[in-house]
């Protein structure tokens, strides 16, 4: 199984050449999610097309957790989950089918403007067949813990998706920085949360 490096250093830069979005037709396009966006409410907090398309590993990379050039997350308060290039290790995954129309929101959501993240495109692996997909990797990463709040949305999505038992407990056990403060963004989550279970409770056909 793969390892979760929780916040080790590496400096070595990743090689990784942008690409155009991977699309499934002219309307559509593939997203591989493996922090924060693993949980539905918080992508569709500003990406309303996101609809599961599976579960899929990326091999040869591990998650890690920083910032961009060392500056603290305002949103999250700590470091912020990335991937890097690790032969041996894999990351699990969300890939979620979205609309074209959102895909500037989500460049948005990740600063690709600023220069935080950049949009590569990964191959990813599900049930024996390779999907390719567009995924962000943090540029200047300084590793730092993630805050409880973040770790916390991050299980919260592995769980809702049912990412493999191991690599959910891999994820629990990560060291987080013990932030304790209010988190803004958490609370939008958690609010997407309640309403999307009162429209179940309400909807018949869910029953």
């Amino acid at each position: 199984a793969g390892r979760i490096v929780p916040w080790s250093c590496c400096g070595a830069a990743l090689s990784l050449v942008l690409a155009a979005v991977p699309m499934e037709n002219q309307h559509t396009f593939l997203y591989f999610a493996y922090g924060s966006n693993l949980l539905k409410e918080r992508l569709q907090l500003r990406n309303p097309s996101a609809t599961v398309h599976c579960v899929a590993r990326l091999k040869d990379y591990r998650l890690v957790f920083g910032n961009h050039k060392g500056l603290a997350s305002d949103r999250w308060h700590g470091g912020v989950a990335t991937i890097e290039q690790s032969p041996g290790d894999e990351v699990w995954g969300v890939v979620w089918r979205m609309n074209m129309s959102d895909l500037e929101s989500l460049d948005s959501q990740e600063n690709v403007m600023l220069g935080a993240y950049s949009p590569v495109e990964l191959s990813v692996r599900m049930s024996g067949q390779d999907l390719h997909c567009r995924t962000y990797i943090m540029n200047s990463c300084v590793y730092a813990p993630p805050s409880p709040q973040y770790l916390k949305v991050i299980v919260m999505g592995a769980e809702q998706n049912g990412l493999p038992t191991d690599y959910q407990e891999k994820l629990r056990a990560i060291q987080t920085n013990m932030y304790e403060g209010p988190l803004p963004v958490l609370a939008e989550v958690e609010r997407a949360g309640r309403r999307a279970a009162e429209r179940e409770r309400s909807d018949p056909l869910c029953h």
